[in-house]
């Protein structure tokens, strides 16, 4: 007699009918709290949408459907405010610092990771107190920097700290870097490539998905950033960011929720958009970069 393999399919058919009753109820379960979850999540976005589609005096009604929709909230706001402006300098913002994050981060992490120099340990150690350090601690001496170097009012002070390293980019990045297999990088060493050429040619294209991972976060970070562009650009409105022009906006409309909404809506749009198009990237960093030491 030939031998049947023990499959779990096969012992899912062999168990007794209480046994697949008490799965079949315990996975109706999972099912129907995930789904509970995901509407928790979603309702305040569909709130916040129909608000936006709402008259004023809709708004200020405990109705909870718009009759008429009112699109036209979404053009006002560009009439209300400068909108585009703020677009402008959070993108300006945002992309430059989020390449400096990579451009500055990558080759630091490769250092310590895979070349072998005295101090390194120490130097990682830095990191994680870096890492570990609460910003508002360097706010006051990197303001006066700034202050005497009569750039507060301007983007830079926003922009090029991120040209000098990132310590949560850092530290995810060597966490990648340890998981290439060593063979790939000696084999390059056999044929003659140094340090800089092996990380732009191998291990670079091996680590996509962690340099994409730390993109998006600091793409996102940088855009949602509120307490550094309020320090440095708060008193001059020609350079605010989104999350400054997004907090006027709601001091000044108060009582036009509609308006308030609406403009919630568009600031929000490029990240939800961003992040369902780097989806794939961003979860293919965060489960492939692991925690070897």
């Amino acid at each position: 007699m030939t031998a049947v393999p023990i499959t779990a399919e096969l012992v899912r058919r062999r168990a007794p009918a209480p046994v697949r009753r008490r799965r079949f109820l315990i996975a109706v379960a999972n099912n129907s709290l995930l789904i509970a979850v995901a509407i928790a999540f979603l309702a305040p976005f569909v709130f916040i949408t129909l608000t936006a589609l709402m008259t004023t005096d809709q708004a200020l009604s405990s109705h909870l459907w718009p009759h008429p929709f009112r699109p036209y909230n979404f053009v006002d706001v560009f009439h209300k405010a400068p909108l585009l402006r703020w677009t402008f300098n959070t993108m300006v913002y945002s992309c430059l610092a989020t390449i400096g994050v990579v451009v500055s981060s990558v080759p630091v992490a490769y250092a310590l990771a895979r070349i072998r120099w005295r101090g390194r340990d120490i130097a990682f150690m830095i990191v994680l107190v870096a890492l570990m350090l609460p910003p508002q601690v360097t706010v006051v001496p990197l303001y006066v920097m700034w202050a005497k170097l009569h750039l507060v009012g301007t983007l830079w002070p926003l922009i090029v700290p991120n040209w000098l390293g990132d310590a949560f980019s850092i530290f995810l990045l060597r966490q990648f870097f340890l998981t290439i297999p060593e063979e790939y990088l000696d084999a390059a060493r056999v044929d003659g490539c140094g340090e800089l050429r092996i990380l732009f040619t191998v291990v670079t294209r091996l680590a996509k998905p962690a340099i994409a991972a730390i993109a998006l976060f600091s793409f996102l970070y940088t855009f949602n950033d509120f307490f550094l562009p309020l320090l440095y650009v708060g008193e001059n409105a020609h350079n605010w960011v989104l999350s400054l022009g997004l907090a006027q906006f709601r001091s000044q409309h108060q009582v036009q929720w509609n308006l308030t909404m609406a403009a919630t809506v568009l600031v929000m749009a490029p990240v939800i958009v961003l992040f369902f198009v780097a989806q794939r990237a961003f979860v293919e960093g965060i489960t492939l970069t692991g925690v070897k030491g």
